[in-house]
């Protein structure tokens, strides 16, 4: 085609509720094909959609053009997990055209919210490493800094959780069934993914990787995702797995119809679902492929956007970033350095060093469990010319050690990306930091301890690579977008440039926090939240709550070192002392859990259902009335994040110091006006130290106290033993008060507080239980509640995921916003 045909100019559509209506009556007859007479709810949101779609497309193509025609360096952020949620009032709100939309759907006889409340959430992700990439996306956006993200395309999420007699099921989280109206398909992007072969000499001595047992087609589909005020949309663009011939035509004409698929159904397995389970082989390598499957796609198309306008590689780290989000994009380094060596024919010398250009890694645990390791068998089955490429910058690595470190004669073990203690295995993190130029932690305790502890070998190597960028949030969604009356009140006061700039612009609120007529209307705002979240629990678990209760809330991934149960022996606790002295003064509290365990983690599956068995209990005891209710609410997302953050007084940040990396949940929280009850942990330090100590409570041990106590042998019997409160919460749980129908139910959960407690929930207990005294004590004074509440607003503005990828852009990956 002739360029001059190109140039043509498309008019932009008008953002007038005229235009609007007219656009989204467009669409459903021409893209959606129904008319309004027959349009069904899901019809009229395909159409609404497609409407707003259209305001942001000349944005985003104008964005990708600019960015070629500067020549920018740009950001690939490799991430297993995008927890985007609902899209639409995002993209309303980015576009400026949120109350136009509503009044536009007024006209045309559409209930706005309730069709914006039918929005699919897309299944990306299952919590904070999914949700802080999402945030990143938005800021890289509104920043207008040059970016794309590169993920799966799953067909169904991690699960749908139920609760069905008091325990978690789950169910298919099948987000594609009714289609995405926000992506793109993109086939020219796709490309073929190898696995198994052999790897044999070649051409001048170079090994090439030959006869793969397996090609899977990558199909590659875009997302727009817009910054605030449209300053740029970036793209999220997300890999699917199809097989690279459809189906087996012989053994289905000969009526093998299983036979006939069989290859079909393997391929596009891969992108199937949302972290498999992973305690089986087949599990496993499963979720072995679905990481190659991503990460060689993703390289494939980075090397060839660069190609397309460069004739060599001698500016490759001049204009890419490669930012590995935790270690499940770790095996983008030997897929790089394979496309590199074997196929571009580059040197090793400078294929390495452009690897250690482009590359940079967040590490996001320090719990060694959580850091991948692949076995060598398997490994060299699925990928054997990477496992080669691994062993050959493992003994270059090595060797260097062994020169520069020549008196440290066990430094080579503990550094070596290969662990030869037991089933040999490679360590994925380990590949990770030696292939970076700049390794971070998301918090300046994580970061800290990073270096002094999983990769101290390596922080006394290579200093200079590591650095901390502590976590942020989106102030559009987690405050403009979830939280309306407080955004209104916020903008009456201060203006709207928060969205934008949180961290000037809040501030201004510090002195109306002793203002009696804002400290009313912010607790107003809260009792508005609270009202509707209520209204949800009405209707959803069927618990009645009293919203001038204390709303005491503890939402996030089940797991043993966030210590729900240390939430739920308080809650015992709390619940014994009022059938003890039921006339007494008692503070009316609601304790709020939400989370999902893990499908193979049973002992996460039995903290949920203790929870609810205590729950039931305490819901149903007339002597405590609405003094205390327990509910867990069912199927934690981020929709229902948007609902329950607001609606906080107490925010529960309780892990164990030295095991949250950071926490976002905590930022969400303070933001919308929560007070913290939270460990010396994680970001809850930097919340502390913006907010001011008097305006949160801390309690628990200390990180190093932490590391004392086991040093010393922790003794949690100990604890049980001298505690009358804890001893007779435990016993409650041992002899079957909870589960009366099966008394021994949770004697495991019992025998495991009781012999190991290894998160130390009864070293911690007594001091939890008095700080929640403190909490009463405040929440008994609703001024001076809310003055600490608003403060807490105010301060927060630090926690703008915006300055963390402003420092990330100018300290990591050298990026300049596009002109």
């Amino acid at each position: 085609m002739n360029n001059e045909t190109l140039d043509f100019q498309v008019e932009h559509p008008s953002n007038s509720v005229q235009a609007l209506r007219d656009s989204i009556a467009t669409w459903l007859v021409y893209a959606v094909g129904k008319d309004p007479t027959s349009a069904t709810q899901r019809d009229w949101l395909f159409a609404i959609v497609y409407a707003v779609r259209e305001r942001i497309m000349d944005r985003w193509s104008e964005t990708r053009r600019r960015t070629r025609e500067q020549d920018a360096k740009q950001l690939y952020y490799l991430s297993m997990e995008f927890l985007m949620g609902r899209m639409l009032t995002n993209a309303l709100m980015a576009a400026g055209i949120y109350e136009e939309t509503r009044a536009a759907c007024a006209l045309l006889g559409a209930d706005f919210d309730a069709l914006a409340n039918l929005e699919a959430e897309p299944g990306l992700g299952n919590g904070g490493l999914g949700r802080l990439a999402a945030c990143f996306m938005d800021s890289l956006a509104t920043l207008g800094l040059p970016a794309m993200g590169y993920g799966i395309r799953y067909d169904y999420g991690m699960f749908t959780q139920r609760i069905v007699d008091g325990r978690q099921v789950e169910e298919p989280d099948n987000w594609l069934a009714g289609g995405n109206p926000w992506e793109f398909v993109r086939p020219e992007a796709g490309c073929t993914v190898h696995f198994g072969g052999r790897v044999v000499p070649g051409e001048g001595g170079a090994l090439a990787w030959v006869d793969p047992a397996e090609d899977v087609i990558a199909t590659a589909y875009d997302t727009p995702v817009p910054g605030y005020q449209l300053h740029a949309v970036a793209t999220l663009r997300l890999w699917s797995a199809r097989d690279s011939d459809t189906i087996n035509l012989e053994a289905f004409n000969q009526g093998d119809y299983f036979r006939a698929v069989e290859a079909k159904n393997e391929a596009e397995n891969v992108s199937r679902v949302l972290y498999p389970e992973d305690s089986t082989e087949r599990g496993r390598e499963l979720r072995l492929r679905q990481e190659y499957f991503f990460v060689s796609a993703s390289i494939q198309d980075i090397v060839r956007r660069f190609l397309r306008d460069h004739g060599n590689f001698d500016q490759f780290a001049d204009k890419v970033a490669i930012h590995l989000n935790d270690t499940h994009p770790a095996l983008a380094v030997p897929e790089l350095m394979r496309l590199l060596v074997d196929e571009q024919r580059l040197g090793w010398d400078t294929a390495w060093s452009l690897c250690t250009r482009v590359f940079s890694y967040t590490n996001h645990t320090l719990m060694p469990e959580a850091l991948e390791t692949w076995s060598v068998d398997l490994l060299g089955r699925l990928l054997p010319r990477h496992l080669r490429i691994i062993y050959d910058i493992n003994a270059r690595f090595l060797a260097q050690v062994h020169e520069q470190h020549p008196d440290d004669n066990d430094l080579p073990r503990r550094v070596s990306l290969i662990e030869e203690d037991g089933v040999r295995r490679v360590r994925m993190a380990f590949l990770c930091v030696l292939a970076s130029h700049k390794v971070n932690g998301v918090s300046q305790l994580h970061t800290e301890l990073m270096q002094r502890s999983i990769f101290a070998d390596f922080a006394h190597i290579f200093p200079e690579r590591f650095c901390n960028k502590t976590n942020g949030i989106t102030p559009r969604r987690w405050l403009a977008q979830a939280n309306r009356p407080l955004s209104a009140l916020i903008d009456a006061h201060v203006g709207t440039d928060w969205r934008r700039d949180l961290d000037e612009q809040l501030v201004a609120l510090k002195p109306l926090a002793a203002d009696p007529v804002f400290n009313n209307a912010v607790r107003l705002a809260k009792q508005q939240n609270k009202q509707r979240l209520a209204d949800y629990i009405a209707r959803e678990p069927g618990v009645q709550l009293n919203i001038e209760s204390l709303f005491d809330v503890q939402v996030k991934r089940i797991h043993e070192y966030k210590r729900q149960l240390l939430n739920l022996l308080h809650v015992i606790t709390r619940y014994h002392q009022i059938q003890a002295r039921p006339q007494a003064d008692w503070v009316p509290r609601t304790v709020i859990f939400g989370g999902k365990a893990a499908f193979a983690y049973q002992m996460a599956k039995k903290i949920i259902r203790l929870i609810n068995d205590v729950a039931r209990t305490i819901n149903n005891d007339p002597v405590v009335g609405n003094r205390l209710k327990v509910v867990f609410v069912p199927n934690y997302r981020v929709t229902l994040a948007e609902l329950i953050i607001p609606a906080a007084d107490l925010s529960e940040q309780i892990s164990l110091a030295g095991t949250e990396a950071s926490g976002t949940g905590n930022m969400k929280f303070a933001l919308n006006g929560a007070l913290t009850i939270g460990t010396w942990d994680g970001a809850n330090i930097e919340i502390a130290q913006q907010v001011g100590l008097d305006n949160i409570f801390i309690f628990g041990h200390r990180a190093e106290e932490v590391a004392e106590l086991r040093a010393k042998g922790y003794r949690p019997r100990s604890y049980y033993e001298q505690n009358y409160d804890l001893k007779t919460a435990i016993d409650r749980i041992a002899d079957g008060t909870f589960s009366p129908q099966e008394p021994q139910r949770y004697h495991d959960v019992v025998n495991v507080l009781l012999e190991t407690d290894y998160f130390q929930l009864l070293a911690d207990y007594a001091d939890y239980v008095a700080t929640q005294q403190r909490v009463d004590a405040l929440y008994r004074d609703p001024s001076e509640w809310t003055r600490k509440a608003i403060l807490n607003i105010a301060s927060m503005g630090w926690f703008s995921s915006d300055r963390t990828i402003q420092e990330y852009a100018d300290e990591i990956w050298a990026l300049k916003p596009i002109a």
